[in-house]
This record gives structure tokens, sequence and C-alpha cells, in this order.
């Protein structure tokens, strides 16, 4: 395998137009992570050491054959059942999460769901677009949501939502795991993807955020 390659980056919240928060979080706040590994905060590292409440923060994993493993995390002051009734929600998720243009829900087996996703991206000038056809599983104790591509435009695309909380506050987890096709520009979908994966767990906070204003009680999946 081809040595691993890890960097870091913290999003400030305003990149996304997101409620201003507390600040960036100190650097160099991550330990690196071996091949086939969740990236260090996803482990269970003490939250004020590598995230500051309201600030997203990445990782990167640059694998062989032009595999990529992003993920992004954020810790915020709102109950997880509101993260977890809006990442549910299927059939609506093109309507809050940025870039995704079409989220149909195709069946339901128990805790295991099949959607049928579209996402959209400009790239200098043009528009496009990759389809993908996935298969959930809901493991709503462990407060994790897992998908895999049965079938679309990538080679492998899947990964982890993941809503836990401590007595400090509640993390939202993202962990993506994406191969493209041949010819496609992987220096390009990695850049598109470090500035999407921030900008989509913000539109699932923004999401929950309004839910938990309007309502007042959380809906359950």
């Amino acid at each position: 395998m081809s040595p691993l390659t890890i960097f870091q980056k913290t999003v400030d919240p305003a990149v996304s137009g997101a409620v201003p928060g507390t600040g960036d979080s100190p650097p160099g706040g991550l330990a690196g992570d071996g091949p086939g590994q969740q990236p260090a905060f996803a482990a269970g590292v003490e939250p004020e050491a590598i995230c500051a409440l309201d600030t997203i923060q990445q990782q990167m994993e640059r694998l062989e054959q032009g595999t990529r493993r992003l993920a992004v995390q954020l810790r915020l002051e709102l109950q997880p059942e509101w993260l977890w009734a809006a990442l549910t929600d299927y059939a609506n998720l093109h309507r809050f999460i940025p870039n995704l243009s079409r989220s149909h829900l195709l069946w339901r087996r128990g805790n295991r769901v099949g959607l049928d996703q579209v996402g959209t991206q400009q790239f200098c000038g043009l528009q496009f677009s990759a389809q993908v056809e996935l298969e959930l599983e809901e493991l709503r104790e462990d407060g994790e949501l897992r998908f895999r591509m049965v079938k679309g435009d990538f080679r492998r695309f899947e990964g982890i939502w993941r809503v836990d909380r401590d007595q400090r506050s509640t993390r939202l987890l993202y962990i993506l795991t994406v191969q493209g096709k041949p010819g496609m520009p992987i220096g390009l979908i990695e850049q598109r993807l470090q500035q999407d994966l921030a900008c989509n767990l913000r539109g699932v906070q923004q999401e929950a955020m309004r839910r938990f204003l309007a309502v007042g009680t959380p809906s359950r999946h």
C-alpha cells in the first residue's frame, strides 16, 4: 500500500454562513491514523483537545488507487434526537443538504433503507452530476447511520453518519470513503469534497435547529 498522507483543517463557521461559534479549534490537535483505521477524532479523543463547540474540523487520508477517506465533525449543544430526525428524513435531504439535488426513498425493510440520490456541482462554469443508489443501515441505539453504494457513478462510495453525546456536548460525525471511476479527476473531486462535507454538516445542523425551534419535540424514526 502506498504511504498514507493525512492533513487536518479547521473550518471557520462563517465559511458556510452558519451561526458563529466559539472560533477555530487549536491547531495540531489530531493524531495520525494507520491504513484502514478511523480518524483520531472518530475514536473517542477528548473533544476539547480537538474541536471547539460549533467549529467544524476535518481530516483526509489519501489511500491507494485514488481512494480518499474523509472525516468531518461538528460539536454542538443540540440534542442528538434532532440531528437523527433530520438525517433520517430521506425524502427531504435534498432540501437542506447543499449540492444534493435529489433524494428518493426506494424501499424500507426493517432498519435498512434504499435511497436514490443525485449530487450536482459546478466545475469551471460547467455543471456535473453524479448518481448513487445507496443501502443504509440504521443503528439507532449506537447513533450510527451506515451507508454503502449499491450502484452508481463511483467505484466506491461508503461511510457513516454518527450522532453521540457526552456530558459536555453532542457530536455529529461524517466519515466518507470514496473512489472515483477511471478518468475521474481525483484532485478536483478531493478539493470539492473537502468544501462540501463541511457544508453538509452545517445543513443538517441548521435543519435540526429549525425543527427544534418550530416544533419543540423531535420525531423519532
